[in-house]
């Protein structure tokens, strides 16, 4: 079995992967080979933003994960779909850009986390971003990173929703990654001139062109090869029964495949809680039980209303006539409902009143999608808003069923089994309701139909959540950064697998506790961090 060797193997080309490989291979000196088990991001829907739609329900370019059946989502197995594609899931997320709060980091260092504090992470955000606005002009946070535009395509009935919001009391915040994330405002996303900007198309493309940097696509990752405690290489197949192929790392693997692949690949290579690495019957490298514990994920709730005849909502604008002149638009690079994220106006509040800092994440959306079918816009006009829980409480695992890496692993995030997690899951519904029913709303909307409203108290609306609530793909948790004193972390606070040599992760996995905030923005900043980490560079300083 011939084995190529270079400095650095990564595995996985998604957000972190992606400014890994450009960061390292920046150095001429240095080698970096990239694994990916998903293909090219050729897929022409990846580029464009409302894509999603298509890209989410495609085999070809995702991982179709699914959770275990649970009480609390009334023995539903939920989809947690993953990008399998260059750019990994940054190639079929909803774009949106969110650092979160700063208590979220800060309370990582308060954890013995050295150096991950707020104040420590704020140049690896702005490293990794290019703010811009709408017409391109800049916003003081400029880097080679990801571009961060305004949204551009606004609709009557948001408007109306973002001044029922401020009625209410919750301020207008058009910056809410500025340190202050309470209020409404329209959301920031990875999109320019039109197109989705994945972590593929900001880092990785511009680094493919370096003799040093080879990316493999359709290479699926099925053992870390180790020598002793040291990581030296990755063996790898092109599909199932393929023959096996290895890649040789010099200084260091580094696992960046997420937070479900991450740990079911340190299990199925003997890294992993040792009761478990007998079941599967793989030989203990290291025994580690933390490795696919901390699972967490964010539980949404969405509440549809039919919107009053006349009144103009996606499901018009998505079909017919409408739709090849928004198609138009797009291709003109004007504003179009093409070129906007899922979710376009944000809530960041609280769930009962006297709390200290937002414990909820709102969304709205002028549009809606027929019940019980994916994505499939309603054929009346509809609004959509959605809410959950920052930091949820409530954890659960990833484990692998067996070492074969086709075999989809165990998940169970064990949505909802906190009981505050319950408490502000139903406050966030309560406020939903609040929000789409404001007087200035009031003209545009017609009535609830989802849950609807002879759902009030709050078993019903538990009931509701339980079944029709879903994830919004924010999975972290299963490779916890803590300190080696700590029997259930997996990596240092310099992101190395704990008993280990030549190993380290970086990606969401790593996360201790959930950011408030979508999790893309925060894995680019991670990745970023260990860049430094790695090339021995000092901690960028604030600016």
């Amino acid at each position: 079995m011939a084995a190529d060797t270079f400095d650095y193997v990564i595995v996985g080309s998604g957000a972190a992967g992606s400014v890994l490989a450009n960061r390292l291979s920046a150095d001429p000196g240095t080698t970096v080979c990239v694994l990916e088990a998903g293909p090219p991001d050729r897929n022409p829907f990846i580029h464009i933003p409302a894509g999603f739609i298509k890209t989410l329900a495609d085999p070809a370019v995702t991982w179709q994960f699914k959770t275990e059946p649970l009480p609390m989502t009334g023995g539903r197995r939920i989809s947690t779909v993953q990008g399998r594609t260059l750019g990994g899931s940054s190639s079929v997320n909803g774009m949106i850009y969110n650092r979160g709060q700063p208590a979220d980091l800060d309370s990582w260092a308060q954890r013995g986390n050295r150096g991950w504090g707020y104040a420590d992470c704020l140049p690896y955000y702005r490293r990794s971003e290019n703010r811009v606005g709408v017409c391109g002009e800049s916003r003081g946070r400029e880097s080679d990173g990801i571009p961060i535009t305004d949204m551009d395509w606004i609709n009557p009935v948001s408007e109306a929703f973002i001044a029922g919001c401020m009625g209410l009391g919750i301020p207008r915040n058009p910056d809410y990654n500025s340190g202050d994330q309470a209020g409404v405002g329209y959301f920031q996303r990875a999109i320019r001139n039109g197109r989705r900007v994945s972590a593929a198309r900001a880092f990785l493309k511009p680094a493919m062109s370096r003799p040093n940097l080879e990316v493999r696509t359709n290479a699926r990752a099925s053992a870390i090869l180790f020598e002793g405690k040291r990581a030296v290489g990755i063996r790898y197949l092109a599909a199932r029964g393929a023959p096996p192929r290895e890649v040789r790392a010099r200084r260091e693997v580094i696992l960046s495949s997420g937070t479900v692949n991450t740990a079911r690949l340190l299990q199925v290579s003997g890294v992993g809680p040792e009761a478990l690495l007998q079941d599967l019957g793989v030989p203990v490298v290291h025994a580690l039980r933390g490795v696919g514990a901390n699972f967490r994920d964010h539980y949404a709730s969405r509440f549809v209303m039919r919107a009053k005849p006349g009144v103009e909502t996606l499901n018009q604008l998505g079909r017919g006539v409408k739709l090849g002149l928004q198609i138009a638009r797009w291709g003109l690079r004007r504003p179009s409902i093409l070129a906007t994220a899922p979710s376009h106006v944000h809530v960041f509040w609280k769930s009962f009143e006297g709390l200290d800092a937002p414990d909820l994440q709102c969304v709205f959306t002028p549009g809606s999608y027929a019940e019980g079918k994916v994505y499939v816009l309603d054929d009346y006009p509809g609004v959509t808003a959605g809410a959950w829980q920052h930091r949820p409480e409530s954890t659960g695992w990833v484990r692998a069923r067996s070492a074969d890496v086709f075999e989809d692993p165990e998940i169970n995030p064990n949505y909802l089994s906190d009981p505050m997690d319950v408490r502000v899951h139903l406050g966030g519904m309560r406020l939903l309701r609040r929000m789409l029913g404001t007087p200035e709303l009031a003209p545009f909307l017609e009535a609830e139909t989802l849950p609807g409203p002879k759902v009030q108290s709050d078993d019903e609306l538990l009931d509701f959540a339980k079944r029709n609530g879903s994830t919004t793909y924010h999975l972290i948790g299963t490779a916890r950064m803590g300190p080696e004193t700590d029997p259930s972390a997996v990596v240092s606070d310099r992101l190395l697998v704990h008993g280990m040599e030549g190993l380290r992760v970086v990606d969401a996995s790593i996360m201790p506790s959930m950011p408030s905030a979508n999790t893309y923005a925060t894995t680019l900043m991670i990745a970023e961090k260990a860049a430094d980490f790695i090339l021995g560079r000092q901690a960028a300083e604030a600016a």
